[in-house]
């Protein structure tokens, strides 16, 4: 593992290519943070870690809503995750699924969205968010493959728009994720399973009097179960965080880098494998995959008041994709590929105070949040077995945001308060035309353009607390997600000079929930909630064919209920269900179901940690048939699985653990999808209808053994 963490530093330091001055000042940002994490490898001191259990924490009285919540790090542990996105299925009602290969950001659904890879749910780390805008495969895209589950030390979620912290892609809500300061046992493991399957894991800890290094790194090889594509994934994980006491407050640094290489297995006909062409494990082209990596450098300083952070971010990512064969080129096929070359630079500063209004007690916060995405590339090409031989679009965009609010939260009496928010948002787009494609005499590129917008967003919570064991909300508030910046730009037909395919830069959502949250004999911890979920315009890019659609206005609307039964102190039993119904507005009933959006998902499992001893979780998820086009005349099947972990700790050193992936060995799918195709048999300038789809991967063994030290 340590060779392949010396190449990944190597590369960087090679192929990182900044203006100057950025570079120079990244260089220093970067040494800088080795020096201060260096200090403290000399004297190691015993330092203490406590852990507050997520869900066993009594809500009652903190939160500001019913679709809020929190997760702790030992919940995470006893999960049996197939892929390290599955973390956000610990989000009640998130499905987690995947089309293609284990390098490629997950699949996202929530709230009746098929969020693609993120679009309308916001994902942070340690304060830096992670969705991308404007990038090369889609809107919002969420790559979460860079995570190391072990060194988060908490998930909080909050569905819904009523939060002013969180900015652009929340319409469906927000994922706060934290990574660890120090842990209590540092930890070597090394898992090894079917389909080439193998893991090696290092999590350690170096405490001194003047604060603690975190070192985590993580290495994972997996050829995969597909008939005839070996996924050879080779991905490298390095995290390294440095914390330290200051005169007012806690500093940390953190740098974080990340490499992978794979192949995919893309969806598949359905006429195909009904055909005996392929196996449903097969693949159509056997030569798309990606490659990605990203390394960031993040600053955090938090005082009883302040938090504030500073980040900045390099990414890049090569997409090989082929969804319709040989639909658009009967000769040399339909593969494209994506790219993504971008750094990133951000902040964010909250400050909190306590105010008495009139007796009226409470507090006061602001932030202010700034982004710059200076996008090197971002492009779209024909390619055949990864050789590029034509240009669709490829573009240098730069596109900036500032966001600040206030949120003011008044307790009127014991038993009712009030969060009241407002935020405003400004944003710029700037595209340049890199291909020199359809130039003409007029000044103005159709591929380039600038653009700006912005808007104010106002939230609000209603909190009747009942007792010390229930409450009450009523949540109100509006969000927004932003569209890729080369569908916002003024573009200009060349023939009439007349604005073509602009749509609006920032998309309006409103929504209001109702729900009721419980904590009882500190045994059962459960929630329940109505809302609705109004968006402007469902206007996205779309990366795939490198244009804009459209489909209108939409409302969703749901109910939500969570359950979590503490049994006794070391077994748990949950039950998560929501139902969503997902339509399009000012389109004729029985055409306005929105494809993709899903009905039912349920989640359930029980689970046990009794310390030193056995741990482990049976879990089983379902989500429901879905409307593949607006007229339901074509549906998805439903899906579920069941997944596995037992385990077993002797005293503090050492543990032994199982994964059984796909209990049931369900035949089911991921992910399906409606469309158009041609296989290269078939007859020339003739599309077929069809249902593509990815197949849950087969049941699977996995076993973990782990040194704690």
């Amino acid at each position: 593992m340590l060779s392949r963490i010396l190449r990944l530093y190597k590369r960087y330091e090679i192929t990182i290519e900044f203006h100057k001055k950025t570079e120079h000042f990244f260089s220093i940002f970067v040494y800088t943070i080795f020096l201060l994490c260096s200090t403290c490898w000399a004297t190691e001191v015993d330092f203490e870690t406590i852990e507050v259990k997520g869900r066993k924490r009594n809500l009652v009285g903190l939160s500001s809503s019913a679709s809020t919540g929190s997760v702790s790090q030992g919940e995470i542990a006893i999960r049996p995750l197939s892929r390290t996105g599955e973390v956000l299925e610990l989000v009640p009602g998130m499905v987690v699924t995947q089309h293609s290969g284990n390098g490629k950001a997950n699949q996202y659904f929530l709230r009746g969205f098929n969020l693609d890879h993120g679009t309308d749910f916001a994902t942070y780390l340690d304060g830096m968010p992670l969705n991308l805008p404007t990038h090369g495969h889609g809107q919002g895209y969420t790559d979460l493959n860079f995570i190391i589950p072990e060194a988060i030390i908490s998930l909080d979620y909050k569905k819904g728009a009523y939060y002013t912290e969180a900015s652009d892609f929340s319409g469906a809500g927000s994922a706060w994720l934290a990574s660890i300061n120090k842990t209590l046992n540092s930890n070597m493991g090394l898992t090894v399973g079917e389909f080439g399957f193998v893991r090696s894991l290092l999590v350690h800890t170096i405490g001194t009097q003047k604060g603690s290094t975190l070192i985590a790194l993580e290495s994972n090889q997996y050829d995969g179960p597909w008939e005839n594509v070996k996924e050879d994934v080779g991905k490298t994980n390095f995290w390294i965080k440095h914390t330290t006491n200051v005169s007012v407050g806690e500093l940390s640094a953190s740098l974080m880098a990340y490499d992978n290489n794979w192949n995919s297995a893309d969806q598949i006909p359905s006429r195909a494998v009904e055909q005996d062409e392929v196996n449903r494990l097969g693949s159509i082209d056997s030569t798309v995959g990606g490659k990605s990596n990203r390394l960031s450098v993040n600053v955090e300083w938090q005082s009883d008041k302040v938090i504030a952070n500073a980040y900045m971010i390099r990414y890049s990512m090569n997409l090989w994709s082929n969804f319709t064969y040989f639909l658009g080129n009967e000769d040399l096929g339909d593969q494209f590929e994506q790219t993504d070359d971008r750094m990133v630079y951000g902040g964010n500063i909250v400050f909190a105070k306590p105010h008495n209004w009139q007796g009226f007690g409470g507090h006061n916060t602001f932030g202010a949040q700034i982004r710059l995405d200076n996008i090197k590339e971002v492009g779209l090409f024909q390619t055949q077995s990864r050789i590029r031989f034509g240009t669709i679009r490829r573009d240098d965009v730069n596109q900036s945001s500032t966001g600040i609010y206030w949120e003011n939260e008044t307790c009127w009496t014991k038993q009712i308060r009030t969060t009241l928010g407002a935020r405003y948002d400004v944003y710029n787009f700037d595209v340049s035309d890199l291909a020199g494609v359809n130039s003409s005499s007029i000044n103005l590129s159709p591929n380039s353009g600038t653009k700006s917008d912005e808007l104010v967003s106002l939230k609000g919570n209603l909190i009747y607390q009942v007792n010390t064991e229930f409450e009450g909300y009523l949540s109100i508030g509006q969000g927004f997600h932003s569209n890729d910046a080369r569908g916002t730009t003024i573009q200009i037909d060349p023939v009439d000079g007349a604005p073509i395919n602009s749509v609006d830069p920032l998309v309006r959502s409103f929504g209001y929930e109702a729900g009721l949250r419980g904590f009882i004999a500190d045994k059962l911890s459960t929630s329940v909630s109505l809302w609705l979920l109004e968006l402007d315009s469902e206007l996205l890019f779309v990366g795939d064919a490198g244009n804009t659609e459209a489909s209108g206005k939409s409302m969703r609307k749901g109910l939500e209920f969570t359950s979590y039964y503490h049994i006794a102190g070391d077994w748990t039993l949950d039950f998560e269900y929501a139902y969503t119904d997902a339509k399009l507005v000012d389109v004729p009933k029985g055409k306005n179901n929105i494809p993709g959006a899903i009905k039912h998902v349920l989640q359930t499992g029980i689970s046990v940690d009794q310390g030193k001893g056995w741990f482990g979780s049976l879990r089983y998820r379902y989500f429901g048939k879905r409307a593949l086009v607006e007229d339901t005349s074509v549906e998805s099947n439903s899906s579920g699985i069941w997944n596995l972990r037992v385990g077993y700790r002797f005293g503090n050193k050492l543990s032994f653990s199982l994964d059984v992936l796909n209990l049931s060995d369900s035949k089911d799918h991921d992910v399906d999808y409606f469309y158009e195709s041609r296989l290269e048999n078939e007859p020339a300038n003739q599309s077929i209808d069809d249902i593509h789809f990815h197949p849950f991967e087969p049941r699977s063994v996995r076993a973990s053994v782990s040194y704690f030290f």
